[in-house]
């Protein structure tokens, strides 16, 4: 036998989700990534195919060097080519890349303040990926567009480009009950 719950009742009570989930994608990344598969590729034709007279020691430094610009190229773009969010009624979490890393977590006992910035862009935080800046804060940068600001209880900001960050910002201020101001974060 079968359990079928009942649909819950309206009673005019907000009935919000327990979970809120938010992504952004830089497809210009892929042309990074396929340029460090192609220096990859070099590196290797070069070590198998090369009939060079000159030495092995300038053969294993090409070698080296385009397998390592390679791979460095690969992963690091790879690494940020996506981000994907995840907010519960405890934490926000934030995964990098196809493999989630680097990834971080944040408690929401930890926020202070949730905001939404309109245009956050690559220049502002000195490139794409996990970025630092001492007066600005943290920032996870994959793309040009809107983000999520959290101010954190130790005067800390974390910025966060997503889609639909202003939802995010909405789920963030309910769960914490925290006044829904107008201002937006110009970070």
């Amino acid at each position: 036998m079968r359990d079928h719950p009942r649909k819950p009742r309206d009673d005019g009570a907000d009935t919000c989700s327990a979970v809120w989930t938010g992504r952004a994608t830089n497809r210009a990344q892929w042309v990074l990534a396929a340029a460090g598969a192609a220096c990859l590729a070099l590196g290797v034709q070069l070590a198998v195919t090369s009939n060079w007279t000159s030495g092995i020691a300038p053969l294993l430094m090409s070698v080296i060097g385009c397998v390592a610009a390679g791979l460095l190229m690969l992963f690091g773009t790879l690494a940020f080519v996506n981000v994907a969010v995840r907010i519960d009624g405890d934490a926000l979490e934030v995964r990098c890349g196809h493999m989630g890393l680097p990834r971080r977590r944040i408690l929401l006992t930890h926020v202070v303040g949730a905001e939404f910035a309109p245009e956050v862009t690559p220049r502002q935080w000195g490139g794409w990926g996990y970025r630092w800046r001492p007066e600005q804060g943290t920032a996870v940068v994959v793309r040009r567009g809107e983000g999520l600001v959290l101010r954190l209880g130790d005067g800390r900001t974390f910025t966060i480009t997503v889609d639909d960050a202003e939802a995010g910002v909405r789920f963030i201020r309910e769960r914490l009950q925290l006044p829904a101001t107008g201002a937006t974060a110009g970070t």
